[in-house]
């Protein structure tokens, strides 16, 4: 629980000031030899701790994901395989899983989604870092516009989306080649704008180092980038963003 929900829930009589107390003071976090679990994270930032799944060992990432499932009631991993995510179905039957995104999940079902984030991409081919960054916003609560197949070569396809760009509380720019689109982007909207560079394109483009420096001195103003594929961060940093703007 956040501290907001533990002093929700002494006022409303249903914790015991003792009790709150107890929560409080906890270390923040539950030994397991080979991990320690931060489970005061969502206390102190509102975002529960999330499994970053690859090249874990299999024993690791089974304990630690049901281990985060008992604490918080819903999981988030990343970066899973196939192989992962079979293996911790035989222990948690109800886990999800996105081959694209590689997001591995177990959600409540009556979670809400407020706001509003519109994640672009320039093509196709950048949809599974878009995806990462979409799921992990829609996973901590927010309302994901998904906006593909909109770059710089054909410009007209992008503004035939824009009132929707507009409306949104930010704007997520994914992009590999020349990495364009978030420039674009920041010269359009009135809205921050999270570029996210990725892996997509030919030699030159240095496994995404062309389209990384592109956005990082572009002179549209009010774009903040990403590291290389980093979906998931860039969807963190837009629920952050969304948050703000509906004043939480």
């Amino acid at each position: 629980m956040t501290l907001e929900e533990i002093l929700a829930q002494v006022q409303q009589g249903t914790l015991s000031p003792e009790a709150a107390g107890n929560l409080i003071r906890q270390d923040g976090y539950k030994e397991m030899d080979y991990a320690k679990l931060d489970t005061g994270r969502k206390a102190r930032t509102g975002f529960a701790e999330v499994v970053y799944c690859s090249n874990k060992a299999d024993a690791h990432l089974l304990k630690i994901f049901e281990r985060l499932y008992q604490e918080e009631g819903e999981v988030l991993g990343t970066r899973a395989s196939q192989v992962q995510f079979e293996l911790v179905r035989e222990r948690l039957p109800q886990v999800q899983y996105d081959p694209i995104s590689r997001i591995l999940k177990i959600e409540k079902p009556d979670k809400v989604h407020e706001g509003k984030v519109a994640v672009c991409t320039a093509g196709t081919a950048d949809i599974p870092v878009a995806e990462e960054a979409a799921q992990t916003a829609e996973y901590f609560g927010t309302h994901v516009e998904r906006i593909y197949d909109v770059g710089v070569s054909g410009m007209h396809r992008l503004f035939s989306r824009l009132e929707t760009i507009l409306d949104a509380n930010c704007v997520v720019a994914v992009a590999g080649m020349e990495g364009a689109l978030a420039s674009v982007m920041g010269g359009l909207v009135s809205r921050p704008v999270i570029a996210v560079p990725t892996s997509v394109g030919y030699g030159a483009n240095f496994h995404g180092l062309s389209a990384l420096l592109t956005m990082i001195n572009s002179c549209a103003n009010g774009i903040a980038t990403v590291n290389i594929d980093n979906g998931y961060g860039a969807g963190y940093l837009a629920t952050q963003m969304n948050r703000l703007a509906l004043g939480k």
